[in-house]
Formats: C-alpha cells, sequence, structure tokens
C-alpha cells in the first residue's frame, strides 16, 4: 500500500486553488493539472508499505498544532509547477518530530529535505511564459487543521488519493 502524510485542504483554499489553475491555463500552461480532490501539502511521503495502523499510532503520539500558511509564490522544479508556502517554525518543527517517529519505530520515508508546497502541474509547458502570482492568493491564509494518513493508488484517469485517517490539531 502507498502511503504519505498530508495536510488537506478545505473547500475555500481548493477553490482559490482551482481557480488559480484556470488563470494558468488561460496563460498558457500546459500539462497534467493536480485535480482539486488531489491538492495537498505533503509532510512525510512513506510510498510502499503495509501497516498503516503503525503509521497512524505514530501519527497520534506526536501532538499536533493547528498552523496557518502564506503563500510564497511559484516555484518551476524540472518538470512540475508547484505553489511555494512561506517557511512556517512550529509546522517545521512538527513535520521534523513527526519524521523521527516514524524513523525511531523503522517505518521508512522519503527523506528529502522538507519544503512545503503545492503541486500544481505535472510535465509543466507554457507557451507565453508564466503568470504573476496574484496578489488575493498571496495574502490568502492557508490554514491546515488535521493531518491525514493517505493511500496513494494509481487510476484510470490519474492518482487516486483517500484519506485512511485523520489527526486533528
Amino acid at each position: 500500500m502507498r502511503l504519505f502524510i498530508a495536510a488537506n485542504f478545505d473547500e475555500k483554499i481548493v477553490s482559490a486553488l482551482t481557480e488559480l489553475q484556470e488563470d494558468l491555463r488561460r496563460n498558457g500552461a500546459e500539462g497534467n493539472f493536480t485535480r482539486p480532490e488531489n491538492l495537498h501539502l505533503t509532510l512525510a511521503f512513506i510510498g510502499e508499505y503495509g501497516n498503516p495502523e503503525d503509521v497512524l499510532d505514530i501519527m497520534e503520539e506526536i501532538p499536533f498544532s493547528p498552523v496557518t500558511l502564506q503563500i510564497d509564490g511559484f516555484w518551476h522544479l524540472r518538470e512540475l509547477y508547484l505553489l511555494k508556502m512561506a517557511a512556517d517554525p512550529e509546522l517545521e518543527n512538527y513535520v521534523r518530530r513527526l519524521r523521527k517517529a516514524l524513523s525511531d519505530h523503522g517505518i521508512p520515508f522519503d527523506r528529502k529535505k522538507f519544503s512545503p508546497h503545492i503541486t500544481l502541474i505535472r510535465k509543466v509547458s507554457f507557451r507565453n511564459g508564466s503568470l504573476e502570482l496574484p496578489e488575493s492568493l498571496s495574502k490568502l491564509p492557508v490554514g491546515i487543521n488535521k493531518v491525514s494518513l493517505m493511500r496513494s493508488e494509481r487510476g484510470k484517469k490519474g492518482m487516486i488519493y483517500t484519506e485512511l485517517e485523520s489527526v486533528e490539531g
């Protein structure tokens, strides 16, 4: 079972992100746009792991407090187009404690440095250059009130992410 721990967003944030994706399309962005129901912020990517209960136990052990993030611009990384989030010490501390607990319990995860972002487009290309981040979006507070254990499966129309359980702050 392919697992990851993520922050999912409320409808207001998903709507704003979907509107941003439409602006990008209108301005010549092409690629595989992340479906609205798949927009999230990954905290720890675990990958193939057969016992989600082990992961959930760890998530319940590590206290999570709600945080509010700010959007900090676009990030073009290889074939990905991402929305960068401003650094938040509280979230970074939580992710550090979460990943240490995963490691202490022998649960494998991707050890890349945590860089909070939202993937907007995969295999991106631009016909007309990139778009400036709308001011309204740069001021939009992105509240995170819970963290979720997610399952990732490949479907006929792309990835399907399913929330298995969540821990509220």
